[in-house]
């Protein structure tokens, strides 16, 4: 079909007066007379369905309407009755007689909630419930909304509802037209719902009854309650709910619920019948077999007068065509259809070349957070799907004269010429930052990503392309190590960062290869109460030959991006094992790198690492960060359980700064969890430290685990994190990071005086 009508075209270009004077007006008719068609049926159809829906809205307020009077009829079957006066009267009261023609009979027959007999002072004499008796002390629940009902009833002249019994006292909808009753739609309990109270007289005046006495018969019905089934059933109306909020979804109608003053008290909500739709099913795949007919037959048509063609022009539309196509592919992404790489850079060389004065170009370099984790997940065609969509929805929200442009995998790039000075990239990257948390529906699976966004400005950051793509791409670094799903504008700054990293990774090379400025403090991990270590962490320490002392906070991170934590982690794990064989009464605490478990096989290589330093593993405890137990893609929780079964202690370190919770402590069988150094340093300024430490003590104890409390540096935070129940503590109160040497001389003092070190405002470890 699509071959034909390129046909039409062809002959619309070879012969104009021919293709005006035939094709033309086939194509007019053709698609004129579908179009017609379907408007037709369209309309039909949504005609149909609005009278439907307008019918339904008629019956429910019918009813709502109709429900108080079918309630007082029910009510005065009972009410006005010889027999009723006669039983009520009885002492004591037959309550099984009551049960079976009147409470539960009412309850049960015609689906009132509540039903409830008043005596002459207004007290409940049976009760019932869901057409169950029950305690008459169930009455005081809705006494103080019906109090006003029962007084105008009872004919008191300060009630508001007195004429209104009068008015109804002779109801046209009442069966006999004796009954004395008042009744209501209003709001119960924060419930839609009708209420009728009706005298109890005799239906012959061969009864005698206390006049002005009168017991009284209360009837409740809820509407949204078995009302919404019955209406539901009777009318055939699907999806009927009760909702004190207008909120109908999508193809639903609702009609308010008001109270007989005119108070609203709810919405009945649902979705109509819509015949029409069922009409269109009917008539649909008909009115598609004529339509498919009728394109048959002007694709047959088409193909007759494509045959007419000659071989040459056949040839000069092929060779057109294939040139179109062949320079598209040149400059296009087969995916997406956006510019690629080569059509970018000459857009972004044009962009800052004819920039006027006044007039900034901005760049930014743009790429999916947890895209490699699709891939691995959902496989590539999943990956690719997402790709589509993500251009889709970016070329939605970028400027139709900026430039988007994929660069390959999940990288794309956007050049925007703007004012200069003006907030525009801020806010274009505001809106994509916004409109990429929308869920992806992907090969049947919701997906949510973010994007990570780095953006550079021309001229202030120059005018070279290759500077602008590398200035852009170090601000999309700076978005990552920051957090991801955000955007980063370029600085010098970022550049300098750039240049210093690359020298540390460089120099840390050098470290690991020489084995030179490197070395491994230990800090000592202290019992609460009995005041001697119990353990000591691990901390790596640098020397360099020339810059001097580098903070483990510069280098640390290097070593991670880079992947050089691998080697270092097993070198500080290794002096920690040989130094443990030293101390035998105490435990060596090693941190470990989320970056170390994506190395194949590292539990296994971990517990090979400490068997060949002669390392006991149940005095070797890991250190972890949430970071790890959130990166599910490395295989965390079988490499802690290996480890853990090998005899490795596990320990959570800066616990409560993240994603804490139980699911963690279970699912991953930590030993210990360590408070972070942030509540300790905070307790006693005014902040709720206090409160979190204790419950994440709470919390540790009740899981068996051991709480270390790290940071503490004053008696008073000390003193406080004793009574909370810490046990252990780690900070400078009791010593810095020291020395294999120093800690060796603490614990061998200890030993001669034959009992573990004390520690106290200005320990012994502060001397070492």
């Amino acid at each position: 079909m699509l071959k034909s009508i390129l046909a039409v075209l062809s002959i619309h270009r070879a012969g104009p007066s021919f293709a005006r004077s035939v094709v033309l007006p086939v194509l007019f008719v053709a698609v004129a007379t579908l179009s017609l068609g379907a408007a037709s049926i369209l309309w039909a159809v949504n005609k149909s369905n609005d009278v439907s829906a307008e019918r339904q809205l008629r019956v429910m307020e019918r009813s709502i309407r109709a429900v108080v009077q079918e309630l007082a009829q029910e009510q005065e079957m009972v009410a006005i009755w010889d027999d009723a006066i006669v039983e009520l009267g009885k002492s004591p009261m037959d309550l099984k007689w009551i049960d079976a023609n009147i409470g539960v009979w009412l309850s049960r027959t015609f689906g009132q909630e509540e039903v409830y007999i008043l005596n002459d002072r207004d007290e409940p004499i049976n009760a019932v419930l869901d057409a169950t008796r029950v305690s008459n002390h169930e009455f005081e629940r809705v006494r103080a909304s019906l109090s006003s009902l029962i007084a105008g009833i009872r004919g008191a002249s300060d009630s508001p509802h007195k004429d209104h019994v009068a008015e109804n006292a002779e109801a046209p909808y009442l069966i006999t037209g004796k009954a004395v009753h008042d009744a209501h739609m209003l709001e119960l309990l924060g419930r839609p719902a009708a209420v009728s109270i009706m005298k109890i007289i005799p239906e012959s005046d061969a009864v005698p009854y206390p006049h002005d006495r009168e017991f009284l018969l209360v009837g409740i019905r809820y509407l949204d309650g078995s009302f919404i089934k019955q209406i539901s059933e009777q009318n055939l109306i699907e999806g009927l709910r009760f909702s004190v909020v207008n909120n109908p979804e999508s193809g639903e109608i609702s009609v308010p619920i008001r109270s007989d003053v005119g108070n609203l008290i709810g919405y009945f909500t649902w979705k109509p019948e819509l015949p029409g739709d069922r009409l269109l099913k009917a008539i649909g795949p008909v009115t598609a077999v004529v339509a498919a007919i009728i394109l048959l037959l002007l694709g047959a048509l088409v193909r007759r007068l494509k045959q007419s063609m000659s071989a040459l022009e056949r040839t000069v539309l092929e060779l057109k065509a294939s040139e179109a196509q062949a320079h598209h592919l040149a400059f296009h992404d087969v995916l997406t259809g956006l510019p690629n790489r080569a059509l970018f850079e000459d857009r972004l060389n044009h962009a800052v070349a004819r920039r006027q004065d006044g007039e900034q170009v901005a760049v930014m370099m743009l790429d999916l957070d947890r895209f490699k984790h699709i891939n691995d997940t959902l496989g590539h065609p999943a990956g690719d799907s997402l790709i589509r969509e993500f251009s889709v929805r970016l070329s939605k929200v970028v400027g139709g004269e900026d430039t988007i442009t994929r660069l390959g995998g999940d990288e794309f790039a956007i050049v925007q010429v703007c004012t200069a000075g003006m907030a525009e990239p801020d806010e274009l990257c505001k809106k994509i930052l916004a409109m990429v948390h929308e869920p992806y529906d992907i090969m049947g699976n919701q997906i949510f990503v973010g994007t990570s966004i780095g953006l550079v400005l021309a001229p202030d950051a120059g005018t070279d392309r290759s500077e602008l793509l590398r200035k852009a791409d170090i601000a999309l670094y700076r978005a990552k190590a920051e957090g991801r799903n955000c955007y980063r504008t370029f600085t010098p700054e970022m550049d300098e960062t750039v240049n210093m990293r690359r020298i540390i990774e460089e120099d840390l090379r050098i470290a690991l290869a020489t084995d030179e400025g490197l070395e491994v403090a230990y800090q000592p991990q202290i019992a609460v109460g009995g005041d001697f270590i119990v353990g000591v962490e691990a901390l790596a320490r640098w020397w360099h030959p020339t810059r001097g002392y580098i903070q483990p906070s510069q280098f640390i991170p290097v070593a991670e991006q880079t992947g050089l934590i691998v080697p270092l982690g097993e070198w500080i794990l290794r002096q920690a094992c040989l130094a443990s064989r030293r101390w035998p009464g105490v435990f060596v605490s090693v941190n470990l790198s989320p970056v170390q478990f994506r190395s194949g096989d590292f539990a296994s290589h971990v517990i090979s690492v400490v068997r060949e330093c002669g390392a006991d593993p149940r005095r070797i405890e890991l250190e972890v960060t949430e970071s790890v137990l959130l990166d599910e893609e490395c295989g965390t929780a079988d490499a802690l359980r290996v480890l853990r079964n090998a005899g490795f202690r596990i320990a959570l370190d800066d616990f409560g700064t993240g994603y804490s919770s139980l699911g963690y402590l279970h699912r991953f069988e930590v030993d210990k969890i360590k408070i972070d150094r942030s509540f300790t340093q905070n307790l006693g300024q005014g902040t709720k430290a206090a409160a979190v430490i204790k419950a994440i003590v709470s919390l540790g104890h009740a899981m068996s685990l051991t709480v270390t409390a790290e940071g503490v540096e004053t008696e008073i935070q000390k003193n406080f994190l004793h009574t909370a129940g810490c046990n252990e503590m780690q900070g400078y109160l009791f010593s810095k990071a020291l020395s294999q040497e120093q800690i060796t001389r603490l614990l061998f003092q200890a030993s001669l005086k034959e009992t573990q070190c004390y520690v106290g405002g200005t320990s012994a470890f502060k001397a070492g």
